[in-house]
C-alpha cells in the first residue's frame, strides 16, 4: 500500500496543462473581474478629485480673465496720470491753403501768418540741344525712321497730307518717306530736311494751304516729326522743334549725344554731385542707368531729361535757396550732357511775417517750424501765398476719450466678475452657483474697484467722478458717462481735472494705481500681486491633485499586480490538486489501487 502511495506522489504534471492566463480555468472563479472591481473601488476618490481639479482650473481661467481686464484698466489709469494728456493741443487754420499741428504743451493762443512767397527748389537746366541731329550730313537715305533719333518712336501705318494717305514702314528711310509724300500728293507737296535746324519742312509747290493728318491715321509719323497744322492756313509747315533726341536706354556710345560721353582707357568714368561720387561705364551703362544712379544716391537731387527742350535737368529734392555743386572727375559726363554749362535757377525761401510784425521771417521749406517762427511745438504748412490765422487750443476731446475708455474698461471688468459670481435660479426651483460665487478674492476686487473709483477726494472743484458726469447706476457695479457734464468740466476746469487724476498724494489715478499694483503687480515692483498669487495657489492645488491621482494610480498598479499574482498562485495550486485527483481516480478505476 505504501509503495502505491509513493508512486502517486512521483507522478509529474504533464506539459499539456491548459494555460492559466484564462482566469478560473482551474478554480472556476472569474477572478480577473474581481481584480478589476477591486481596482475600480480603490480608484473611487479620483472622480471627486478630478471634479475638484476641473473647478480649480476653471476658476484659475476666470481669474486670468479678470487679471487681463485689470491690466487694461491699469493702462487706462496710466494714461490719465500722464501730464502730457492734459497739455495736448489742437491747431486750426483759418485758411484751407494752410494746415497746422501743435505738439503737447504748445502755448495756447491765436497766431497770424502773412506769407508773401512760397519756397521753391533750386533747378539746373542743362544746355539745350545736346543731342545729335537726325542726319548730320543730310543724307536721308541712311536714316531709318524706326531707329532714327526721334523723341517719339515712329510706328508703321498711314498718315494724311492734303487728304492723300501716305503709307510708311519703320524700315523705310527718311528719304523714302519724303518720296512717298510727293508720290501720294502727285508732286504737289514736297518734303525737305535742314540738318542745321534739325527740322523737316513740307511745302505745297502750287502755293495751296497744306492740311495735315486725319482721324483715320494709323501712323504717328507727323507727330514724331513735330509737324502740326498752325492756327492759320500755310503753304508750308516746319517741325515745331528740333527732331533729334537723346536715346536714354541705348548704350552711351549709341545715345545720340552731340558730344559722346567718354571715360578712361577702360571706359570707366565718374563725377560728383554735392560731393557724392557717381560712376559709370560707357560700354555697359546707358544714360538712363546713370540718371537712376544719381536719383538713388544721397546727392539730394533728381535728374531727368526734358525731351521737349532736349536738355538734362537737375532739381534739388529740398526747397529753399540751396545750391547744387557738381564736377567731372574722370571722363566728361557732365559736360557731354550739358549740365556743367547749364543755367541755375536758384530756389526761393518761404517768406512771411508773424503776428503783424515787420520783420520778414524765412523758412527753407513751405513748412514753418519752431526753428523759424520761435513758437515751440507749432508746425504750419502752406500751399500758397496767403494771410491766415492758426488757433491753438487744448485738445479736450483726447482727454474725454481717455476718461470714457476708462469707464468702458471699468464696466467690462465689473460685468465679468458679476457674471462669474451670479447664482442662477433654475426652472425646477433649484439654484446653480456661479464659478466664483462666494469667492472672497473676486468679491474683494469688485468692491475695492467700486469704492476707490467713486469715493470722494479732497479737491477745490473736482472731487469725484460724479463731477465729471460719471456715476453708478445703483443696480450693479457698472457706471455711465454724461458727456455734456464731462465736456463742460473739461472746458471750464481743466487744471482741476488734471489734479483729480494726477495728484501724487490723493489723486484718483494714484489711488487706483496703488491698488492695481498691489493686486496684479506693476512695472515698479517684482513682487507678485495678490491676484497673481491667488492664481499661483490655484495652479498649485490643481498640480497637487494631479500628483495625488498619479500616486494612487501607481498604488493601484502595484496592488493589481499583487492581486493577479495571488490569484494566479491559487489557480496553479488548484490545477495541481485537480491533476492529482484525476490521477487517483484513474488508478482506482483501473484497479491499480
Amino acid at each position: 500500500m505504501s509503495s502505491t502511495v509513493t508512486q502517486i506522489g512521483l507522478t509529474p504534471t504533464t506539459s499539456t496543462s491548459p494555460s492559466l492566463a484564462v482566469t478560473g480555468l482551474a478554480s472556476g472563479m472569474d477572478w480577473s473581474t474581481v481584480v478589476s472591481e477591486l481596482a475600480d473601488a480603490e480608484r473611487a476618490p479620483e472622480t471627486q478629485w478630478k471634479t475638484q481639479q476641473t473647478t480649480l482650473n476653471n476658476q484659475n481661467s476666470a481669474f486670468t480673465t479678470i487679471q487681463g481686464d485689470l491690466t487694461t484698466l491699469q493702462t487706462d489709469v496710466e494714461t490719465l496720470q500722464n501730464s502730457s494728456l492734459y497739455t495736448s493741443r489742437t491747431a486750426q487754420s483759418s485758411d484751407s491753403s494752410a494746415t497746422a499741428t501743435a505738439a503737447s504743451g504748445t502755448n495756447i493762443g491765436t497766431y497770424s501768418f502773412d506769407i508773401s512767397q512760397l519756397a521753391t527748389a533750386t533747378t539746373i537746366n542743362g544746355k539745350s540741344g545736346v543731342n545729335s541731329v537726325l542726319s548730320p550730313d543730310g543724307d536721308l537715305s541712311n536714316v531709318t525712321i524706326g531707329t532714327a533719333g526721334f523723341a517719339t518712336s515712329v510706328t508703321s501705318g498711314t498718315f494724311t497730307v492734303n487728304g492723300a494717305q501716305v503709307t510708311v514702314a519703320t524700315t523705310d528711310s527718311l528719304q523714302q518717306v519724303f518720296d512717298a509724300i510727293s508720290s501720294a500728293t502727285s508732286g504737289e507737296v514736297t518734303a525737305s530736311y535742314d540738318s542745321t535746324a534739325d527740322k523737316i519742312t513740307l511745302t505745297d509747290t502750287k502755293g495751296n494751304n497744306i492740311t495735315l493728318g486725319s482721324a483715320a491715321d494709323t501712323s504717328n509719323f507727323l507727330q514724331a516729326a513735330r509737324l502740326y497744322n498752325g492756327s492759320t492756313s500755310a503753304t508750308s509747315i516746319t517741325s515745331s522743334a528740333a527732331l533729334g533726341s537723346v536715346q536714354l536706354s541705348a548704350s552711351m556710345q549709341d545715345a545720340d549725344l552731340k558730344t559722346a560721353v567718354q571715360g578712361d582707357s577702360s571706359n570707366n568714368g565718374s563725377f560728383t554731385i554735392n560731393g557724392v561720387s557717381i560712376s559709370y561705364n560707357t560700354s555697359s551703362d546707358s544714360i538712363q542707368n546713370v540718371l537712376d544712379r544719381i536719383n538713388g544716391s544721397s546727392a539730394g537731387v533728381t535728374a531727368s531729361f526734358d525731351s521737349q527742350n532736349s536738355r538734362f535737368v537737375l532739381t534739388n529734392n529740398t526747397t529753399g535757396n540751396v545750391g547744387v555743386s557738381m564736377k567731372d572727375v574722370t571722363g566728361n559726363f557732365l559736360a557731354a550732357t550739358g549740365l556743367s554749362t547749364g543755367t541755375t535757377i536758384s530756389g526761393q525761401n518761404l517768406l512771411y511775417t508773424l503776428n503783424g510784425g515787420t520783420q520778414q521771417l524765412t523758412s527753407l521749406s513751405n513748412t514753418i517750424s519752431s526753428g523759424s517762427s520761435g513758437i515751440s511745438g507749432l508746425t504750419v504748412t502752406a500751399t500758397q501765398a496767403a494771410s491766415f490765422t492758426v488757433t491753438v487750443a487744448s485738445d479736450t476731446s483726447k482727454i474725454s476719450s481717455a476718461i470714457q475708455q476708462f469707464v468702458t474698461d471699468y464696466n467690462s471688468a465689473q460685468t465679468y466678475i458679476t457674471s462669474q459670481m451670479a447664482v442662477t435660479n433654475n426652472s425646477d426651483g433649484s439654484v446653480t452657483a456661479g464659478l466664483l460665487t462666494g469667492d472672497m478674492t473676486a468679491n474683494g476686487i469688485a468692491s475695492s474697484l467700486r469704492a476707490l473709483s467713486f469715493a470722494g477726494i479732497t479737491s477745490s472743484t473736482i472731487s469725484s467722478l460724479a463731477d465729471l458726469g460719471v456715476t453708478t447706476n445703483g443696480q450693479n457695479n457698472t457706471a455711465t458717462v454724461d458727456t455734456d457734464t464731462l465736456n463742460s468740466a473739461l472746458a471750464s476746469n481743466l487744471n482741476a481735472v488734471q489734479s483729480f487724476f494726477t495728484n501724487s498724494t490723493n489723486g484718483l489715478g494714484t489711488q487706483l494705481m496703488n491698488y492695481l499694483d498691489d493686486t496684479i503687480g506693476g512695472a515698479s515692483t517684482t513682487t507678485p500681486g495678490t491676484l497673481t498669487q491667488h492664481e499661483t495657489d490655484l495652479s498649485t492645488q490643481s498640480s497637487d491633485i494631479t500628483t495625488q491621482i498619479s500616486n494612487l494610480e501607481t498604488k493601484i498598479t502595484s496592488d493589481t499586480t499583487n492581486w493577479n499574482s495571488e490569484f494566479t498562485a491559487m489557480e496553479e495550486a488548484e490545477s495541481q490538486t485537480n491533476q492529482e485527483l484525476t490521477y487517483l481516480s484513474q488508478q482506482v478505476s483501473s484497479g491499480a489501487l
